[in-house]
């Protein structure tokens, strides 16, 4: 929770001037706001300069779950590196997954069916939505607001019967393979998509009706932590609250992967930059998202759900078992005994924050010679002095948690 150092002198403090008359100077309290403040969404630190209720400036504290990825990935063949990026925006993992197995195709030159490209790209829809379900919710519990949480998360908890269906795993999914899925959609994943697209447009219908003009919630988002688009472009923003500033870019628009440019959905975009616009992005993001999705899973292609690349594709575990062969190409790929060709790519996709970019050296190794992860999380997060200066405590407190900080994204 919010603490205060001990030491805390009141606002006026005469101070001693023998050559004149009594001088009055005003002490600030210091107020660290984090690092376990439930408003982080993870361990980071904010040290507030408190001038009353009102925020002078503000020093951010980082790395406390600093885990050095990218330097572990230089140790690790491409196959293991998969599980690094579970841990990065754990609120969405499995597009974190796919853009790390598109980068190392990109590199490899593998081209993946369009059967794969559209279930990978049902999959991150839904981890959109995911990652909004959380944002916009928890915004909802910082202003005071429990119930609109507790409703939409039953919701998540349908998403992640689908992660389950689908890779076996709710939060880190390790989803996907290089190449494609490691397994094709089954009847129960076709069946529970289909529901929830029936089902999640009336829940996000409720959600919207108890926030979007609730006067309370208005009070407290409308115009605060507002930040115009020159300077969210100057920051490197990306992603909703690039889009809540006004600024109409979009990976999946601007530089289209896994058949994006086959779908028809629009662009959300704000006005202010303020943490209501932030919130109404989102939350029409997640319709776009059902609209991605709702296409995709009605022309579904047929074909395989995996390239014809047997040196970097794992074999089918049932021909592990029986075949000398798959058993071999199995080891191999998995310990990294296949070296990959040298190169230099970069690959990102739209993450439930922004753009998540890979950034891939090759020297021809069994292992990346350099990683590093684009994570806008660590890039946007500059802003929030900015952003909270001459507001209050309460406004902070709602305007990191309208940004959508994730610890494990930003600190990597």
């Amino acid at each position: 929770m919010v603490s205060e150092e001990l030491d805390i002198a009141p606002k006026n403090v005469p101070a001693r001037n023998d050559n004149g008359p009594i001088q009055y100077v005003n002490e600030l309290t210091t107020l660290n706001l984090g690092p376990t403040h439930p408003a982080t969404h993870g361990i980071f630190q904010n040290v507030l300069q408190m001038d009353g209720e009102k925020i002078v400036s503000s020093e951010q504290t980082i790395g406390y779950i600093h885990r050095a990825l990218e330097k572990i990935a230089e140790r690790r063949p491409f196959y293991q590196i998969t599980t690094l990026t579970d841990r990065m925006n754990y609120c969405s993992s499995p597009i974190n997954n796919m853009g790390w197995h598109m980068t190392v195709e990109k590199l490899l030159g593998v081209d993946v069916p369009k059967r794969a490209q559209y279930i990978r790209v049902i999959m991150m829809e839904l981890a959109r939505i995911s990652d909004h379900l959380i944002c916009n919710g928890i915004l909802g519990v910082d202003t005071g607001a429990f119930t609109g949480f507790l409703y939409i998360y039953q919701e998540r908890e349908h998403i992640y019967e689908i992660y389950e269906e689908v890779c076996g795993a709710r939060l880190t999914t390790n989803m996907g393979r290089i190449g494609g899925m490691e397994r094709d959609l089954s009847p129960t994943a076709i069946r529970k998509i289909k529901e929830l697209l029936i089902r999640f447009p009336k829940v996000l219908a409720e959600f919207e009706s108890l926030f979007n003009r609730n006067r309370i919630f208005m009070d407290r988002v409308v115009n605060v932590g507002a930040i115009s688009a020159e300077r969210a472009l100057s920051y490197g923003f990306t992603g909703p609250n690039l889009r809540a500033a006004g600024v109409d870019y979009d990976v999946r628009v601007m530089n289209p992967y896994s058949s994006y440019e086959d779908f028809e959905f629009d662009i959300p975009v704000g006005q202010s930059g303020d943490t209501y616009d932030r919130f109404m992005v989102r939350n029409e993001e997640m319709k776009q998202s059902l609209r991605i999705i709702q296409q995709a899973i009605d022309n579904l292609p047929e074909g395989s759900y995996f390239a014809d690349a047997p040196q970097y594709y794992l074999p089918p575990k049932q021909e592990v078992y029986k075949n000398m062969e798959a058993l071999i190409y199995h080891f191999k790929i998995v310990m990294g005994e296949i070296d990959a060709p040298v190169g230099e790519v970069y690959h990102a996709v739209e993450g439930g924050n922004g753009e998540l970019g890979f950034y891939l050296i090759s020297d021809g190794g069994r292992t990346p010679y350099r990683l590093h992860f684009r994570r806008p999380c660590f890039i946007y997060y500059q802003a929030y002095p900015e952003m909270c200066t001459g507001l209050t405590l309460s406004d902070a407190i709602v305007i990191l948690s309208s940004m959508n900080v994730i610890a494990g994204e930003l600190d990597a």
